[in-house]
C-alpha cells in the first residue's frame, strides 16, 4: 500500500473502531444477552456480535482482497499478507458487569509485521492510533512515554491468558513477586486499554503472561511507536505476530516497559521465573 492507502486504511480503523464504541456505550448497563464462550467461562455478548459485524463489514467494504481475524467471527476474507485483527469489545465481562472499562482493538499487519493498531475507548470516546515507524497518538496527541519516579514506585499492570488457570504455579509465583516489588499492580481485564494508558505514560510497564489474541497487537504496536521497551521474558525484542501469539495461538510472555524501567523490571520478572 503507498501513503494515501494507509491513510485510507487508519481512518477505515478508526471510523470502524468508533462506531463499534458507540454501539456498546448505547447498550452499556442494559439488559444483555450473556452467554459463556466455553468452560472457563469467558462471556459474549449481543452487543459482541453486532460490533464484531460492524467493523468486518467496514473493512471488507474497502480492503476486499485482504484476511481479517475477528473476536467472534473468526476467520474470513481472501487468502493475503496483509491481516486484520479485530477484537470488537475488549473487556466484556467489565461490560457486563457494568463496569466503564472496555474498547475496540483493530490491527493490521503484512508479512507477520504489525503495521497499524488501531484503539478506541468506548466508555470515554477516545481513539489511539500507531502506524510502524510514524509514531502513536491520541486523537491526534502524539504520544511519548516518560518516566516518572523510580520503578518500584510506580504501577504497573499484569495481563494474563484466558488459558491461564487459577493453579498455573508459574502465574502465581510472578504475581506474587511483582505484588511485593511493586507500588501497585492493576488488572484491568480490558488490554487494549491497559497498552494504552502504558503508551500515555500514564502506567510504567506491562507484565503479559500467556496471552494472545485480537486484542494483543493493536496495543503493542501503540507502545512501541510510543517508546515503550517490549521484549519477552528472555529479553529478546518482539516484533512479528509469531513472536507474540499469532493465529497458530503461541503465547506471548511479555516485559513492556519505559525504556529507563525496562532493565528493572525484566530482572524482578525473571526473578521469579528464571
Amino acid at each position: 500500500m503507498d501513503g494515501k492507502e494507509w491513510i485510507v486504511a487508519r481512518e477505515v480503523a478508526v471510523k470502524a473502531a468508533s462506531k463499534a464504541g458507540e454501539l456498546a456505550r448505547e447498550h452499556f448497563g442494559s439488559k444483555l444477552n450473556i452467554q459463556h464462550k466455553d468452560e472457563r467461562g469467558d462471556l459474549v455478548t449481543e452487543v459482541d456480535v453486532k460490533a464484531d459485524r460492524l467493523i468486518v463489514d467496514e473493512i471488507m467494504a474497502v480492503f476486499p482482497t485482504h484476511r481479517i481475524y475477528s473476536e467472534e467471527a473468526g476467520e474470513g476474507g481472501a487468502a493475503s499478507e496483509w491481516v486484520w485483527h479485530v477484537d470488537p469489545l475488549d473487556g466484556t465481562n467489565n461490560f457486563a458487569l457494568g463496569i466503564p472499562l472496555y474498547g475496540v482493538s483493530i490491527s493490521l499487519s503484512y508479512q507477520g509485521r504489525i503495521v497499524l493498531g488501531v484503539i478506541h475507548d468506548s466508555a470515554l470516546g477516545l481513539n489511539y492510533a500507531a502506524l510502524q515507524g510514524e509514531g502513536a497518538w491520541q486523537d491526534g496527541r502524539k504520544l511519548a512515554a516518560k518516566p516518572s519516579g523510580t520503578l518500584v514506585k510506580s504501577t504497573i499492570s499484569w495481563i494474563q491468558g484466558h488459558a491461564v488457570g487459577k493453579n498455573d504455579q508459574g502465574a502465581l509465583r510472578l504475581r506474587y513477586h511483582l505484588e511485593h516489588s511493586m507500588k501497585r499492580v492493576l488488572r484491568m481485564w480490558a488490554p487494549s486499554l491497559t497498552w494504552a494508558l502504558l503508551a500515555r505514560g500514564d502506567l510504567h510497564g506491562i507484565v503479559l503472561y500467556n496471552s494472545e489474541g485480537e486484542d494483543l497487537y493493536a496495543g503493542l504496536l501503540l507502545a512501541q511507536e510510543a517508546g515503550v521497551k517490549v521484549t519477552d521474558f528472555e529479553g529478546n525484542p518482539l516484533a512479528l505476530l509469531g513472536e507474540t501469539g499469532d493465529e497458530s495461538g503461541k503465547p506471548a510472555y511479555i516485559v513492556a516497559a519505559v525504556p529507563e524501567y525496562h532493565a528493572e523490571l525484566l530482572k524482578i520478572v525473571q526473578e521469579a521465573t528464571m
